[in-house]
């Protein structure tokens, strides 16, 4: 067979499968079709199909239908992040100022404390630690990833349990845009490579400089055309940022960071992301699945993403306990704050790639870290829902 008839076998399984596990199985309670999506990316990836079915893998998954399949979830993950960017809003955050800086700081901060307790144990044995990283960037990697909040997903999340618009949504967002910004930033810091180190300060030299004439452009620009000039940026951030060697990640995030939500129609925007997760995102949760290995690390591996998810998890609960404390929640107020931001897939699983990418972190510990970006995500609904009708005077009470 061919190589574009290859491609599209690997296209029909990769919309298929979970479209029908999600439909037929009813998962939506506990799993959402992005989470499935992502599950089953790892049932295909070399851990499960490629050990069963080698010879069927192999055929299916070959080189230049993996390379095409990767240039597609690179372009598609970059879309999302930049997307991700844009609907930053922090003029919330700054109008309540005290309440969003604690609660997002004990959010964050608490899980990556936690989460970096369990990395430098990871450090401490072989297989984990990539070839190319100093210890302290795959401990704080490592803290990152259990502290991450995947804004996005928890926007959709927020959407199924028809909150998002409601005061505690609203809340929930301020928090999130933090944690958001601090999660790039730590990327960055991370990435920061001080033999390239000229050419990183160039590089955000020159971004400073650009975005102040970009966004002198896109005001004056007509708003269909707005999108054009959006993507044009975004891919040139993108390339600036691989360039001096801060991932194009980082770029795509920036790009989307230095924009105004208000310069585009917000139904045009849900519409896209939406799009988006349905056309192009699966593609990406299907190339992160080939990336996974258990193999490498064997039973650890699930004992690795079990430690994790007891850290990221108990760190931020722990933590919106703490803010509910300090700011006099209601009780029970901290519990489902916490609950909330424990939405990890996709921004973790980007994160992860990145670190992946760098050889910071191995093959074993992305993999126990998918693990429980999936295992934290899954348990959000299902925790959450109860306690939303048992606390609707919190749901609807401004702060």
């Amino acid at each position: 067979m061919s190589t574009s008839e290859i491609f599209l076998i690997a296209m029909l399984i990769i919309f298929t499968g979970p479209y029908l596990i999600w439909r037929l199985g009813r998962t939506e309670y506990f799993a959402p079709l992005v989470v499935v999506q992502i599950i089953t990316g790892v049932l295909l990836g070399p851990g499960v199909l490629g050990a069963v079915y080698p010879d069927y893998y192999k055929f299916v998954f070959n080189a230049p239908v993996i390379q095409s399949l990767n240039s597609i979830a690179q372009w598609a993950v970059m879309l999302f992040v930049w997307i991700a960017g844009i609907e930053l809003d922090l003029r919330e955050a700054w109008t309540h100022r005290r309440e969003s800086g604690i609660t997002a700081g004990l959010a964050l901060g608490v899980p990556l404390a936690f989460g970096s307790v369990a990395g430098i144990g990871m450090a401490m044995s072989a297989g984990w630690m990539g070839e190319h990283a100093a210890t302290w960037q795959f401990v704080l990697g490592i803290g990152m990833s259990c502290a991450v909040t995947a804004l996005p997903i928890l926007i959709l999340l927020m959407e199924k349990l028809d909150i998002l618009r409601q005061p505690i949504g609203q809340r929930i967002l301020r928090y999130a845009s933090l944690d958001d910004i601090a999660i790039w930033s730590v990327l960055a810091l991370i990435l920061l490579d001080w033999e390239r180190v000229g050419k990183q300060v160039a590089f955000l030299a020159l971004f400073a400089a650009a975005s102040a004439a970009f966004r002198w452009l896109m005001v004056r620009i007509p708003a269909h055309d707005r999108w054009y000039a959006g993507i044009i940026w975004l891919a040139a951030c993108g390339l600036g940022a691989d360039w001096c060697g801060l991932h194009y990640m980082v770029g795509a995030f920036i790009a989307g960071a230095v924009m105004d939500s208000h310069w585009f129609d917000q139904a045009e925007m849900d519409s896209l992301r939406h799009k988006l997760l349905m056309v192009v995102m699966p593609v990406y949760f299907l190339s992160t699945g080939l990336r996974t290995n258990f193999q490498g690390g064997g039973a650890a591996v699930f004992v690795a993403s079990a430690v994790l998810l007891v850290a990221s998890v108990g760190g931020k609960l722990i933590g919106t306990h703490i803010a509910g404390r300090i700011l006099q929640w209601k009780p029970g107020e901290g519990s489902l704050i916490g609950w909330l931001l424990q939405t990890k897939a996709l921004i973790m699983i980007v994160f992860a790639n990145v670190l992946l990418d760098k050889a910071i972190i191995t093959n074993a510990s992305f993999t126990a870290l998918l693990l429980m970006a999936v295992a934290s995500t899954m348990l959000t609904v299902p925790i959450v829902s109860p306690k939303l009708v048992r606390m609707k005077e919190i749901v609807f009470r401004n702060k």
